[in-house]
């Protein structure tokens, strides 16, 4: 099989307080990374909320958010602890003793905004820092004057984004995203979805990656290949 780069789009539903959405995009990227001759990979961050009934301008210690979630202090602690562990092997430092847990849909909104064609910031840049603000920064990411901050640190005009946070832009389409998830049967990020058929659900090493990525672009191969019978190929 020819290994030319074969053109795949993905669209990544996550959140931006999800460890392993972030675990998961650097598996991802890596993966990329290793396949740069075999596809052409474009991707897209789509909105997902792990805590929707979060209180809007409220944050609360991500410990404790754990400690009610996995059933008191000890266990939300091995649970840091590890997920600590293995985003250090992937060369990410989280500090989620500092970690304030936050209503993300502000932040979503933001990222739809630099998803637009006229965005001074690819939408994986702010992504990336947004995650830095959250597991290492210990910033609070509902925060509009903190999202602003962060996006004039790439290169928006601060005061534009603060207006933007402060109208309804973008939330139909954010909303819109959140309930694709759901008609998509997505329950839990990260999920991946390749070319709007094939799901790749969770935080996969970054072989694993690879290897789904080369038999997915093996089997896009096949089904655009004309269908030859008879001597005759139909295009």
């Amino acid at each position: 099989m020819a290994t030319t780069a074969t053109p795949i789009h993905v669209e990544i539903w996550s959140d931006v307080v999800c460890p392993w959405c972030y675990i998961g995009k650097r598996r991802f990227e890596r993966a990329l990374e290793k396949l740069a001759d075999e596809v052409q990979v474009d991707y897209v961050f789509r909105a997902f909320q792990l805590d929707p009934t979060a209180s809007m301008g409220k944050t609360q210690p991500v410990a404790e958010a754990y400690a009610k979630k996995f059933g008191g202090p000890e266990r939300a602690q091995v649970m840091i602890d590890r997920v600590t562990s293995i985003a250090a092997e992937e060369g990410l430092e989280f500090r989620l003793d500092l970690a304030l847990r936050a209503n993300t849909l502000l932040a979503h909104r933001l990222l739809w905004l630099a998803e637009q064609q006229d965005s001074p910031v690819p939408q994986v840049a702010l992504k990336e820092r947004l995650l830095v603000a959250y597991f290492h920064d210990g910033l609070d990411i509902g925060d509009p004057d903190v999202l602003a901050a962060c996006a004039a640190e790439l290169g928006f005009d601060r005061d534009a984004v603060a207006a933007f946070l402060d109208s309804a832009a973008g939330l139909d389409e954010v909303r819109a995203e959140i309930e694709q998830a759901n008609d998509l049967g997505i329950a839990a990020v990260p999920t991946f979805v390749v070319n709007g058929t094939w799901a790749i659900p969770g935080a996969q090493d970054t072989d694993t990656f690879v290897n789904v990525f080369r038999q997915l672009r093996d089997r896009i191969v096949i089904e655009s290949a004309p269908a030859c019978e008879d001597d005759i190929c139909d295009v």
